[in-house]
């Protein structure tokens, strides 16, 4: 859909990765969504808004009623690891912040944006496995269906994980996590504080014992 936005006496109903008008001089990407390859895009369902500001018209898209949320650039977001591959990990967002969505979002992770040093030498499978919860951080939208994360910071990475076993696994370092019943050892790429959005007494102790 290439036709300017309509106005606000006549809006127009979008979908999540719809694309509204091309990115120009004239207009500019605002709240609720995002520009990709000199075009707008929505991210959620709602309807357009236009806002002159600076003789720029920014393109926002709202919810009508509750307020949707997404996850938006430099967010951190809890997500579950779905499935890995040599070169990425695939995964659901769940939560940004502190709210849990009302839906699943796609996400991925690329190998080089497991950690911030010795890239070349990330192997995803000592990273993460499926089922982990992760904390990681949202990277710059490049397309439309799917998030892009990052845990290239020593606060982000796996915070939950269960052994092979299925018992809930314990950080011993920044790259290892241990079952306490088999005491068998396991690489991770491991988060370095108690996630906020985390309140049960024994997840805290867990990691509380990890950085005494």
């Amino acid at each position: 859909m290439d036709e300017k936005p309509k106005s606000k006496q006549n809006p127009l109903i979008c979908l999540p990765g719809q694309r509204l008008c091309p990115s120009d001089n004239t207009y500019t990407s605002g709240q609720g969504t995002y520009e990709r390859q000199g075009y707008i895009y929505s991210q959620l369902a709602g309807y357009v808004d236009i806002v002159d500001k600076d003789k720029v018209k920014v393109v926002e898209v709202h919810s009508k009623g509750e307020q949707t949320v997404v996850p938006a650039q430099g967010d951190i977001v809890t997500a579950q690891v779905n499935l890995i591959t040599q070169q990425f990990c695939k995964c659901f967002i769940k939560c940004v912040g502190d709210t849990v969505l009302r839906r699943p979002f796609r996400a991925l992770i690329r190998k080089e944006d497991v950690r911030a040093t010795e890239k070349d030498k990330v192997d995803i499978y000592k990273s993460f496995r499926p089922g982990d919860i992760i904390l990681a951080r949202v990277l710059p939208i490049t397309e439309a269906h799917t998030y892009q994360l990052s845990t290239a910071e020593n606060e982000l990475g796996v915070v939950i994980a269960h052994s092979e076993r299925g018992h809930r696994m314990v950080p011993i370092s920044w790259t290892e996590m241990q079952c306490p019943k088999t005491f068998v050892k396991e690489p991770r790429k491991v988060a370095k504080v108690v996630p906020e959005n985390i309140n049960q007494a024994e997840d805290k102790e867990e990691f509380k014992s990890v950085q005494e």
